[in-house]
């Protein structure tokens, strides 16, 4: 029997080790995974390389993970906003690299990577510094420039609903990353409001097949747990 849940979220994160990649879904605070962060904070393992869409926010999420002292280097394509002073301060003291990737160039290489494509031709970047040293090419008369995929070791990510097959819905925007990064990670961990009973997801609305999940673990939100009598 396939049975992809597991009790909570420290154990799902159990096997993720000093020096490992992560992707971490989220596009600031919506569909951010922050209770598998917060486990991954507690496992104290460090040295990681956090691929995400931004660099963290306030004192929660990926913020939390930069502020513990454990990500060496950080692919996203928005560091800096107003409360992301944990990266900043982080950054110039010279604690974490930084990759900078354009917001469509990060989508587009991690999708790459979970179709299995061996690199992918942008125009996005052309002309400017984050094209220095990488090969370009003219292609029907407008210039690209040639990236590569975007792979992890594994895949944080969050969605509103799965089944113990690994099947996942997502809430709105909630879902950002969360597909992509599922396919493109050697190891997936899905955070869901709610396991429901196979047949209890329909078919026509399940994003993510549970081929691309190895962890499903429920994790009841303020919106999810029942109202006090």
């Amino acid at each position: 029997m396939i049975d992809k849940s597991v009790e909570s979220a420290e154990a799902a994160v159990a096997d993720i080790g000093d020096g490992a990649s992560v992707m971490i879904g989220g596009f600031g605070t919506a569909g951010m995974p922050d209770q598998l962060i917060d486990a991954l904070i507690a496992r104290g393992v460090g040295d990681l390389t956090i691929i995400n869409n931004n660099a963290g926010n306030g004192e929660t999420g990926v913020a939390a993970l930069i502020k513990a002292g454990r990500v060496h280097k950080i692919i996203c394509s928005f560091p800096r906003q107003s409360d992301s002073h944990h990266f900043d301060a982080a950054y110039r003291a010279g604690q974490i690299e930084l990759e900078l990737v354009p917001q469509g160039n990060l989508a587009a290489r991690i999708q790459a990577a979970g179709a299995g494509l061996g690199a992918i031709f942008t125009p996005t970047g052309f002309g400017t510094l984050l094209a220095e040293s990488k090969e370009t090419r003219r292609i029907d008369g407008r210039d690209y420039v040639l990236e590569y995929p975007i792979r992890a070791d594994f895949a944080l990510i969050k969605a509103l609903k799965g089944d113990r097959w690994g099947n996942l819905v997502y809430r709105k925007t909630a879902r950002n990353f969360g597909p992509i990064m599922a396919m493109a990670a050697a190891t997936t961990i899905a955070q869901v409001s709610a396991i429901v009973p196979l047949g209890g997801l329909d078919p026509e609305v399940v994003v993510t097949p549970g081929i691309f999940v190895q962890r499903v673990v429920q994790i009841a939100t303020a919106a999810t747990q029942p109202m006090a009598a």
